[in-house]
């Protein structure tokens, strides 16, 4: 039996969130090459049966020349250079600090989307990213200069995500299952050949077959129960569950490694949660046009834009097929989802 929408957001926030202090002991054995190489190939055994069961179950047509590139860019963002970059953060702090900045995720997320990507962020959402950066800025400032080299690196790699995040929300010819599978095998593909052209493996079967495990569940697993989650509660709320995960990282890293926890790392915490819960919270409503569309995605058919019909098929069934959208006209507060990516 399934979790409950609920149970699996919470738990793919602690898979995620754990992926990073089991990181920091990975370390210890295998440079971030080899280490981000082996996390991504682990989270592609993990979502392999469960892509190719959605590619089976849902037949279409040959992905679009655009969708194609858009998913070579998150590849290349997402999968090979933000694991490393993280990784070579993790080296120089501890993982309590390196999880927390994880927040900033969402932070690059939500200002490349404005600044390239046609999002709207209003005051609300403004608001929460001058909270979130601030607390970026205290965990920087904590330290000294291994922790800024540290916050650099992780505030790039939220940028990378970032950009993945973007180009990932667009591509419409894949289900998420085939996205992360592809991401996983081509980025774990590509960081593994290069960290092992740099260096030769000295880890151990027992290690390789951890970093293979924590990818599994910290990436693979993690994913393919928020993107459950996501369908049956929609993608805000399973996202401010699965906001918590840079809290758990942090948590686990104070429990397990027996990290020490400064007031200014708490401090931080509190103003980095605080923006991130404003981020979420921030939406906005107008009078807007749909134009004639046709794409595949995981849909229902009670949200006001997916008016096809499935003879005998609930209406709040989530399902997975190649559709038509016909040209469409209303007023409703909306996020910058595939279907509302309009200019303001």
């Amino acid at each position: 039996m399934a979790p409950s929408p609920v149970l699996a957001a919470v738990l793919a926030a602690v898979l995620f969130g754990a992926a990073t202090p089991a990181s920091k002991l990975l370390l210890r054995a295998l440079p971030p090459f080899q280490l981000a190489g082996l996390l991504y190939l682990g989270a592609a055994l993990a979502v392999a049966p469960v892509a190719l069961r959605a590619r089976a179950a849902a037949p279409r047509a040959a992905p679009s020349r655009s969708s194609r590139r858009r998913l070579a860019l998150a590849v290349l963002a997402g999968g090979v250079l933000a694991p490393v970059l993280l990784l070579q953060a993790l080296r120089l702090a501890s993982a309590g600090s390196v999880s927390l900045l994880l927040n900033l995720e969402l932070v690059a997320t939500s200002l490349l989307g404005v600044a390239w990507f046609g999002e709207h962020l209003g005051r609300r959402g403004a608001l929460g990213v001058a909270i979130a950066l601030a607390g970026g800025a205290l965990l920087a400032g904590h330290g000294g200069w291994p922790g800024l080299a540290a916050a650099g690196l992780a505030a790039l790699a939220c940028l990378a995500w970032g950009l993945d995040n973007q180009w990932t929300s667009l591509v419409d010819s894949y289900v998420p299952a085939e996205t992360a599978l592809w991401k996983g095998a081509v980025a774990g593909a590509t960081n593994l050949t290069l960290g092992l052209g740099l260096a030769p493996l000295r880890a151990g079967p027992l290690e390789v077959a951890a970093a293979l495990a924590v990818g599994a569940a910290g990436y693979g697993a993690s994913i393919a129960l928020l993107v459950g989650a996501s369908q049956r509660l929609g993608a805000t709320r399973a996202q401010g569950i699965f906001a918590g995960a840079p809290f758990v990282g942090a948590a686990l890293a104070v429990a397990i490694l027996g990290e020490p926890l400064a007031p200014a790392q708490l401090l931080a915490a509190g103003l980095l949660a605080s923006g991130a819960a404003l981020l979420l919270a921030d939406r906005h409503g107008h009078r807007h046009r749909h134009e004639a569309l046709e794409h595949v995605h995981a849909h229902r058919h009670d949200d006001g834009h997916h008016l096809h019909v499935h003879p005998g098929l609930p209406p709040a069934t989530e399902h997975v097929h190649w559709h038509h959208h016909e040209p469409l006209e209303h007023a409703h507060p909306h996020h910058p989802d595939l279907h509302h990516r309009h200019g303001h």
